[in-house]
């Protein structure tokens, strides 16, 4: 009697394991995908970091990020486009001389849409721990040359070149910690480039 109930319940059992197999995912292999599945509370993007991420996907070409291998002359590109007109044409005689020694005038960053440079203000803060020591690296979008038009971030070649000839263009390193970041300065000309400043908080624009 006690065996044919164990026996009666064992039945019940896999029953009721077969039914609920029926309606339970496939476990996935390396091959299957994996359901999308909303974040829960835990995993969800706080207020603090929607804007940041929002950013990220948001910018691009059209808010001065500049693809690899952008020169001074890529018209096409709104970062060198955009660049003030007296800089882009000092650059680009520059940048003409500079071919007969084998160099080319690769462009990191030039004009920058205000949200961008907010985007990169940010991630400074967040780098470096601090507004004041952010401040060393990158302006707030009110203060940036970037986002006037008058300001460009060289490749390395194109930064060492002018280090040696920039100022006969009036072109200048303006910061010590920013070898790459260089400005148009005309007088530098005739007089050559001013000192630089030993990084952009030590500039008095940047503190308007």
């Amino acid at each position: 009697m006690r065996r044919t109930r164990v026996a009666g319940l064992l039945v019940v059992i896999v029953a009721i394991a077969a039914a609920v197999g029926d309606r339970w995912p496939a476990s996935s292999s390396s091959t299957a995908s994996t359901p999308t599945m909303a974040p829960s509370r835990s995993t969800a993007a706080s207020p603090a970091d929607l804007p940041r991420r929002e950013l990220r996907g948001a910018l691009g070409e059209a808010d001065g990020a500049v693809p690899d291998g952008v020169t001074v002359f890529d018209d096409a590109i709104p970062g060198v486009a955009k660049l003030d007109p007296a800089l882009l044409g000092a650059l680009r005689h520059a940048a003409t001389d500079a071919k007969d020694d084998g160099v080319g005038f690769v462009v990191d960053s030039g004009w920058r849409s205000p949200a961008y440079q907010e985007r990169l203000l940010r991630e400074a803060i967040s780098e470096y721990g601090s507004v004041q020591e952010a401040a060393r690296w990158v302006a707030s979008p009110d203060t940036s040359a970037h986002v006037s038009g008058d300001a460009i971030d060289l490749g390395r070649d194109a930064a060492a070149w002018l280090s040696e000839h920039g100022a006969a263009y009036g072109l200048c390193q303006i910061y010590g910690n920013e070898s790459w970041h260089y400005e148009l300065r005309p007088e530098a000309v005739d007089h050559g480039c001013p000192p630089t400043y030993a990084d952009p908080s030590q500039d008095p624009r940047m503190r308007r």
